[in-house]
Formats: structure tokens, C-alpha cells, sequence
């Protein structure tokens, strides 16, 4: 079942470390089939040396196992919330990669002020709020995933692709499984400009004319970066 995307979610993964976005077992991404309602993602506490795309685990928007002989990931109530929340979304990664860790940690957005940022996500990457007692100690993933979505209101989560949960990871999404590891892997990268850029000038200043005009050369209705 859904063979073509769990290979795709299996090499997902193994991008994650790849990219030196992970060590051990921290790290996770998933993949979702709209058509069939259905989600293939990463099995729990799997070391990545011995995984293998039949190790996926096929799960239902409510998080019934369909197809699967291990555990999903225990982030799987987060994926599947912002599955339910932005149908836009075709995969979702976490990881605890170094610099944007440190900014959730930190409990801090990490602000546009390169065009490298704005590549990429158009405002700053939202860090979300506390959580709170009865949110830690109730359906503690899901209600993460609901912490990201109300962090969301008012923006949009196509163009600004990419959160820091407070104390927690980052979340990066896409429009496939791809795509969001690409754009966890330039999620870290940005984060890792930013601690550079203001250890160096606490002050400075970016100009938003900039961001406009990077972030709309790709993803604007007049895009031209790339090739047709």
C-alpha cells in the first residue's frame, strides 16, 4: 500500500541526515496521499542506519495504524493536525537541528533580514507561545501541532513554511515530503546566518524592499528565478 510514497518518505528521512539535520533518532518526516486520506511517516525510535522504506508506517487522518509493523513516530498527532488544518501541505518534518533549536529555545522568531530568508519564507519564522499546564499534560502532540496553527493566524503557512515550537524543535512543511525537507534544511541554515549576523550587529536593520522583492521573484505571480 502507497509503495511509491513510502520510498519517497523513507529517502525523506534519510535526507535529514544527509543534511546533518539529525543524529540518533531525533528527527521525523511524513508524507500524505489527499486522494486516499492516508499518511506515510517515519517509524518511532528507529535508528536510521537500519531503516528501510517497509518500515513506513501507514496511518489515517485520525491516527489509526492502516498498514504497518512498527509504532509511528510519537510526533504523529503533530503532523496529522497540520494535515487536518492546511490541505496545502503534502509532507512535514521535525527535527532538533542545531541553530534552530537554539532559537526555540531561546523563545524567539527568528526575524527576515537576509534574502536568503526571504527566498524562502516570506516573514519571520514564528516561534509559539507557552504551552500551557493542561496542554504539556493532556494530548501533549496534538496540542503542539494546535499551538503552531494558532501561532499561524493571519498568516500564511505556504509562504512562511517553517516554526519554532517554544523550548521544543523546529516544524517545516511543503508540498511533499521534498519539498519540506528542503525547506528544514534552509530553515536551519537561516537560523544559523541569523545567530551570526547578530552576534556581530545586535542593531541591524534589514530592508523590506528586499524581502519583497525575493521572496515574489520566486514565489509571486510574476516569478521568474529558475527556468520555465
Amino acid at each position: 500500500m502507497l509503495e511509491k510514497l513510502k520510498e519517497e518518505v523513507y529517502k525523506a528521512n534519510m535526507d535529514l541526515v544527509k543534511h546533518g539535520l539529525v543524529i540518533f533518532t531525533w528527527g521525523n518526516v511524513s508524507g500524505i496521499d489527499r486522494e486516499k486520506g492516508l499518511v506515510v511517516i517515519k517509524p518511532s525510535g528507529v535508528d536510521y542506519d537500519v531503516m528501510k522504506p517497509e518500515d513506513m508506517v501507514v496511518i489515517d487522518l485520525d491516527g489509526n495504524i492502516v498498514e504497518g509493523h512498527l509504532k509511528p513516530s510519537s510526533d504523529t498527532p503533530t503532523h496529522l493536525a497540520i494535515y487536518r488544518a492546511w490541505p496545502e501541505v503534502g509532507g512535514v518534518v521535525h527535527t532538533h537541528s542545531t541553530f534552530a533549536t537554539g532559537w526555540s529555545q531561546a523563545g524567539l522568531d527568528i526575524p527576515n533580514i537576509g534574502t536568503t530568508h526571504a527566498d524562502y519564507f516570506h516573514e519571520a519564522i514564528p516561534c509559539t507561545a507557552d504551552m500551557t499546564e493542561e496542554e504539556v499534560k493532556g494530548a501533549y502532540e496534538l496540542e503542539t501541532g494546535n499551538v503552531i496553527i494558532k501561532r499561524f493566524e493571519g498568516m500564511n503557512p505556504m509562504h512562511t513554511p517553517g516554526v519554532l515550537v517554544k523550548n521544543h524543535g523546529p516544524f517545516a512543511w511543503g508540498k511533499d515530503p521534498h519539498d519540506a525537507v528542503h525547506n528544514a534544511v534552509v530553515m536551519e541554515q537561516v537560523a544559523k546566518m541569523a545567530s551570526i549576523a547578530f552576534a556581530a550587529n545586535p542593531n541591524l536593520t534589514m530592508n523590506p524592499l528586499l524581502v519583497e522583492k525575493h521572496f515574489n521573484r520566486k514565489h509571486g505571480p510574476n516569478a521568474y528565478y529558475g527556468q520555465n
